[in-house]
Order: structure tokens, then sequence, then C-alpha cells
């Protein structure tokens, strides 16, 4: 027999630790609230279990389950992760598979879809992988940001950012009550050094002689940067484009939403260098008559030239510069050098319109305005003709 009785335990309101024997144990907390924990020691390793409340939990069902406990644990067998299977109540593994699975979807990054679980199996999964998600608390999860937090800065963010997804997630199916109390695990952790990286761009002076040297010989690679060039588009935009999308009579180039960084659809008015451009490339079409092939594609079937490709003709060029870089070159000219206005800029950029009351209003893309803008940036990268005069042909 133990050494509590119903009574004594209705009686606890001090705040304590009250033994039954064979380690239960009645915790009465600071508030009076009191639940049942057994402790348990196999192979050296000492370990506290919880029972339940003792509000729903008598005595003698303590009791049962604390022998219970200590039978499973004798064979082997985790009480908790049991306990957890039979409420149905997933694992920090299991629900991150499932949140991702609901997710991804909605993601236009490929990149990003693949590195949403790598980064968790990597870093989360060994320490909390098996802890469930109702009981997942704050310690661990700050154990866990801690131990990459300043060595790892980037990846612990976006990892931050996964966990608060997965545990709010929980919340929303009733797995667990609360979220993680993240502000107290945020000032737990110290100060990251932050600094801003930006691409390295070529000043926009020295785009005019580098297009000479780049269009000296032909290739693939050299071709899409000056096409890049032209139209001031990403990267990814250029790679992935496809005959398809172009209208070479209209001079237009429309780019689907599902390959912009905003989601929206982007027409971008090619200029005359640009579809020269386009014509050279023509000549390197594997499947002249398919209007859906890349137009840039690479060495495995199907897939584009990687941006790596761009990125090593500037290298043998000697430039220190990257591709998207150009795409400063071509602001720093327009707000330096013309009287285009900012947001004719910003719109062939495909910038996304911070203030919302303007976005609200402006329905239009701004197509004639901004292709007598690219006729002129492209007069100056391929003659530097620095003016917003278009000649027009009869």
């Amino acid at each position: 027999m133990g050494s509590l009785t119903a009574t004594a335990v209705k009686a606890a309101k001090a705040k304590g630790r009250y033994g039954d024997g064979d380690g239960l144990f009645l915790l009465v907390g600071p508030t009076g609230a009191r639940s049942w924990v057994v402790r348990i020691q196999k192979d050296g390793k000492r370990r506290d279990i919880g029972l339940g409340s003792a509000l729903k939990v008598s005595l003698a069902i303590a009791r049962e389950r604390a022998s219970k406990a200590r039978s499973q644990i004798e064979v082997g067998i985790d009480p908790v992760a049991e306990r957890r299977k039979a409420a149905g109540i997933p694992s920090f593994r299991e629900a991150a598979a499932l949140v991702h699975a609901e997710t991804k979807a909605g993601w236009r990054n490929g990149k990003h879809n693949k590195q949403w679980l790598s980064s968790l199996e990597a870093h989360c999964f060994p320490h909390i992988g098996d802890v469930s998600v109702g009981e997942l608390d704050g310690p661990a999860v700050r154990d866990v940001l801690a131990s990459i937090w300043l060595t790892k800065a980037e990846t612990a963010r976006r990892i931050r950012q996964r966990i608060i997804a997965i545990v709010d997630w929980a919340v929303a199916k009733g797995y667990r009550d609360a979220p993680l109390a993240m502000s107290a695990i945020d000032k737990s952790l110290p100060r990251q050094k932050r600094s801003d990286k930006h691409h390295e761009a070529m000043a926009f002076a020295d785009v005019p002689d580098f297009l000479t040297k780049l269009r000296s010989r032909e290739s693939v690679g050299r071709l899409a940067l000056e096409l890049l060039v032209l139209t001031a588009a990403r990267s990814g935009e250029i790679r992935g484009a496809t005959w398809a999308e172009f209208d070479l009579e209209a001079a237009l180039w429309t780019i689907p939403a599902n390959r912009m960084k905003a989601g929206k659809e982007h027409v971008v008015p090619l200029s005359e260098a640009a579809l020269g451009a386009l014509g050279r490339i023509q000549r390197w079409r594997v499947d002249p008559k398919s209007a859906d092939a890349l137009v840039f594609p690479g060495v495995k079937r199907g897939k584009p030239i990687s941006d790596m490709t761009l990125t090593k003709v500037m290298r043998d060029m000697g430039l220190t510069a990257v591709p998207h870089g150009f795409r400063s070159s071509f602001k720093d000219w327009a707000s330096e050098t013309t009287n285009f206005p900012n947001e004719l800029s910003e719109a062939a950029l495909a910038h996304a319109i911070i203030n919302k009351s303007e976005a609200a209003y402006r329905r239009g893309n701004l197509l004639e305005k901004r292709r007598v803008m690219m006729t002129a940036w492209a007069s100056f990268a391929t003659c530097g003709l620095n003016t917003n005069i278009v000649r027009l042909h009869a």
C-alpha cells in the first residue's frame, strides 16, 4: 500500500511534492493545481512521466497508470509515445510532413519546397522530431534554435518560421491548446549580426562596353545574358522562358504569373535590340516546331540552362558583378540620367507596389510608356546613346 490516501490527496493544498511510494508523486503547484507524476529509472537514466490531473485521475487510477508505465519501461516501450498514438496526436516530425503536404502546392519556388523539409530534418528532427506536437515546449525549441542561431543565422531564422507554422497548424487542428511563447524564446537568443547583402551590380556607364564584348562571341549563355540586360528581367524569368511567351510581331513578352516573383503576370515590351537578340537565338532552337520549347534549353532534356551558366559568362570575362545586378544598373540609369518617372522603372522591374492605396488605383501596366523607356535603355546599352527620344520609322 502507498503512503497517500484519497483524503490526503484532497487535502493537499500547499505547494510541493507528495510521495506515495514506488516513484508515484502528487505535485501541487503554486496555484494549487494538482497532478500525478511517476518517476522511473532505467539503465541509469531517470525520467518523470505525467499521469494526469488529480481532479480527473483518482489515487487508485494513478497507481494503476504508474504500475503500467513502469512495466512498459521495463520491456523497452515508451509509455508517452504509446499514449500519444492512442490519442491520435502526431509527433513533430509527422506534423511537419502533414503541414508540408498541405502547403507546398501554393509555393512557386521548387528550391524552397525541397529546403522546407530538409532543413527540419537536419536541425530539428534529431532533437524534437519524436516529441508530440501537442507537448512541444518553448525550452526545447529554444535549444534547437540556439545551436545554430549564430553559426547559421539565415537557416535558423527560416527554421524558426517553419516551427511556428507547424505549431500554429497543431493549434488549429486541436492537437494543442496554445502556440509557443515566441517572444520569450526570441529574447533568450543572442543578437544576430545581420548585414544587408546586395547583388553586386555593374555601373550603368560600363554596360555599353560590356555588351560590345559580350557580342564578340555567341553562345546560348551569352545570348541569354544579353536578353537579360535588354529587358531588365530576373535570371529565372529569362532562363525559364518559352517561345510561346513571345509575340514577336507585337514585340511583347508575356511572363505568366506562376513564373513571377510577385505571382502576377508581367508583360515586357521588346526593343529592336531585344528582338534582334531573339532573332539570333532562333538559330540555336532545338525544336523549331514546338511553341512550348524553352528559349534557352540546358544540357538535360526539358530543363533550362542553370543560373551558373550566366554567372560563368561574367566570370570568364573577369567580372565580379552578377547577372541580377543588371536590374540595379537599369534602375540607376533611369533614376540618374533620364526624366522617366520612378513608377515607370518600378513597373519595368515588376516590383510590387508597397503603398496599398496606390496599388488599389493603379490598374494599368503602363505598357506604352514602358516601351519608350525600354527602347531608350536599349539605345544606351548597345550604343551608349543616353536619350529617351525614339526614332519613328515610316
